[in-house]
């Protein structure tokens, strides 16, 4: 959520929303947050259930005010996760602006290094533990609701499309770290080769989703999230034009007109065709390459960008959930007396308000289990 440009349904952005979370996590006593953990195992029963959790070090303790002196101190850089690795960060960071805890990081590859000492040695609250060692511990709970997410569909596996030889060819969760004013170029939508402002650019539907070879289901955001790409183009240039490449269009519940809009723009064009590849051109960008559905004209259209718009797959839930997942890797609608629950894109393909539906009523439902 936070990594979002802006979200559905009224186009804010993620501070709206997370800022007022966040407080309410920080002030509520019965709530305890662990970052940089993941689960290893769960076993037990309802109301008697054990959760071993791995906790990775952040090297940097508990008293850090986030003053920024050790990212100062060092001239090591690193990628930077929370940008989909479109830029670097440095060795000891503050993972995003929204960041909880508000604690910077330090980054392994510098463990063992000079840079570390600096480090160290800048930090006037003696807050940098650079021997600190991953743990594990175990949590005794009644109920279980799995949280955990979604990760992006890896473009690189779409081969036809070149994502890991065509530098301007991006996917949509880049494209909106572009957009933002926290992203790697301050909110400029620019072509990663040259730092250019793009003016004409193509948005292909469906990249390893509804395809037997990739993802074989709709991940429901993807149209939408186009729409909200193709208005972020013509914020920010009044020649720039859009092609939409799609298989449907899927605009659902009141975000119809929504989708009216950014199609009855002149400067965006539909396309009905899936793009069978896309070729590297004579001054090496983009040239999407296939055949469109309704009037069967072969094309071969160069682009300055190239947007992907992957799937949502599931995060960190097979094999460790204790609960079944279907054939996509996501929790199905699972026996709820055994108090393991689903909530969000962790059950399947949700947008951000639906996903809030859903932690809301697994909530519930886990309170319900442990009573």
């Amino acid at each position: 959520m936070a990594q979002l440009n802006r979200y559905f349904p009224k186009l804010c952005h993620p501070t709206c929303g997370l800022e007022i979370n966040f407080q309410r996590i920080r002030r509520n006593p019965k709530v305890k947050v662990f970052t940089l953990a993941s689960v290893a195992a769960v076993t037990g029963e309802r109301g008697d259930y054990t959760v071993t959790v791995r906790q990775a070090p952040r090297y940097v303790k508990a008293n850090c005010t986030a003053c920024g002196d050790c990212a100062r101190a060092t001239e090591m850089k690193v990628q930077n996760q929370f940008d989909y690795n479109l830029g670097k960060v440095s060795a000891a960071y503050l993972p995003h602006e929204m960041a909880f805890p508000m604690r910077y990081v330090i980054a392994p590859q510098v463990l063992g290094t000079p840079e570390a000492e600096r480090i160290k040695a800048a930090c006037k609250y003696d807050a940098v533990d650079l021997d600190e060692k991953e743990s594990t511990f175990d949590l005794h709970v009644g109920a279980i609701v799995w949280a955990t997410g979604w990760q992006p569909y890896d473009a690189a596996r779409i081969s036809p499309y070149r994502y890991a030889y065509l530098k301007d060819v991006i996917t949509n969760v880049e494209m909106e770290r572009l957009a933002a004013p926290n992203g790697p170029t301050q909110g400029k939508i620019v072509r990663p080769s040259d730092g250019v402002a793009p003016k004409k650019v193509a948005l292909i539907q469906c990249a390893g989703s509804r395809d037997y070879n990739h993802l074989e289901y709709c991940s429901r955001i993807c149209c939408l999230a186009s729409m909200k790409h193709a208005a972020y183009m013509r914020e920010q240039s009044a020649e720039a034009t859009v092609d939409i490449y799609y298989i449907d269009i899927r605009a659902h519940d009141k975000l119809e007109a929504f989708y009216r809009k950014v199609v009855n723009d002149p400067h965006v064009r539909l396309i009905k065709s899936k793009p069978a590849e896309i070729k590297i051109g004579p001054d090496g960008g983009p040239v999407v390459c296939g055949e469109n559905t309704i009037t069967r004209e072969i094309y071969a259209e160069p682009y300055d960008l190239v947007v992907l718009a992957t799937g949502m797959q599931p995060a960190g839930v097979e094999g460790v959930s204790g609960a079944p997942v279907d054939a996509y890797g996501f929790i199905v609608p699972e026996d709820e007396t055994q108090g393991i629950f689903s909530a969000g894109v962790a059950s399947g393909p949700l947008d951000v308000s639906m996903s809030v539906q859903s932690a809301t009523a697994a909530a519930l439902k886990a309170i319900q289990a442990i009573r």
